[in-house]
């Protein structure tokens, strides 16, 4: 039953720091550790793969629309090898730009940070977590200070989606955060908030589905009995239904506010966890 209830807090964590911008990695590194939660099976590649597909369901259940009205228009675009001055077909062609950087630049790092900063054995890299969290919100701000807004998503061009998509790769490190990273990239290149925030969560569907079918060789090459179905279901579940309300919830929050609540977050939460990591 305890394996259960870590599972849906976990669950419940990463549902709500995927999308809003103070790093679900680094929360899920850290917040284990600081409870004094020692399941090695919610540490492992497998259990993460289960949160990100529950995830991925949450984008696909708040975006489905969007999602096939843009398929249909890249599909379009192959078939008539035009874009037609269609703002659908373009956008689309844009996200699939923006995903080629940051899918090469992480099946490259990958392996390297899903390691080195969960290594129990070097609990002193929760502190690199920290500062990295602390460095994300030093980015959130100047994008908030520099960026002018005045863009709608519409207005995004092709230099936006790749400069999106490398800064995505910096996601990699733990504290630097998926949706903070593209969210402050696309205010540094003028767009508004809530845009940045709806082409960050559209450009997350073929990344989070692209990184979750890549994990799970781990799953099909995991040995027999290692697996505890009911608390991948259980992280699932929590994942998917607080993910699709944290989807929401931001989108909404963006259009008449700025990410100021998030940084000074992510700037106490890091100061508090690594004073906890050192009075112990």
């Amino acid at each position: 039953m305890d394996h259960l209830f870590q599972a849906i807090v976990i669950g419940i964590v990463q549902g709500l720091t995927e999308f809003l911008p103070v790093s679900s990695s680094a929360h899920l590194i850290l917040i284990p550790p600081l409870l004094g939660w020692t399941d090695p099976f919610l540490n492992t590649a497998t259990f993460d793969v289960m949160l990100h597909m529950g995830t991925l369901l949450a984008l696909l259940a708040y975006f489905w629309r969007d999602a096939i009205r843009l398929v249909s228009a890249w599909l379009a675009s192959i078939r008539d090898r035009s874009l037609a001055g269609d703002p659908d077909r373009r956008l689309a062609w844009l996200l699939v730009v923006s995903v080629v950087p940051a899918a090469i630049l992480g099946a490259l790092g990958e392996s390297f940070f899903d390691t080195f900063f969960r290594d129990p054995a070097h609990s002193e890299r929760l502190y690199g977590v920290c500062a990295l969290l602390i460095v994300g919100a030093l980015i959130l701000l100047a994008a908030e200070r520099v960026g002018r807004r005045e863009r709608p998503i519409e207005g995004t061009n092709l230099v936006d989606a790749v400069i999106i998509g490398v800064a995505q790769a910096l996601a990699l490190f733990p504290g630097i955060s998926r949706s903070g990273i593209t969210i402050a990239t696309g205010l540094f290149r003028g767009l508004e908030r809530d845009a940045a925030a709806r082409f960050a969560f559209l450009m997350g569907i073929p990344v989070i589905a692209g990184a979750g079918i890549w994990k799970l060789r781990d799953i099909i090459g995991a040995p027999q009995g290692s697996i505890e179905y009911g608390s991948l279901a259980a992280g699932f579940v929590a994942a998917a239904i607080v993910g699709f309300l944290s989807i929401g919830f931001l989108l909404r929050f963006l259009r008449a506010h700025s990410t100021g609540i998030f940084i000074a977050y992510r700037i106490v939460f890091a100061l508090l966890v690594a004073a906890i990591l050192f009075l112990r």
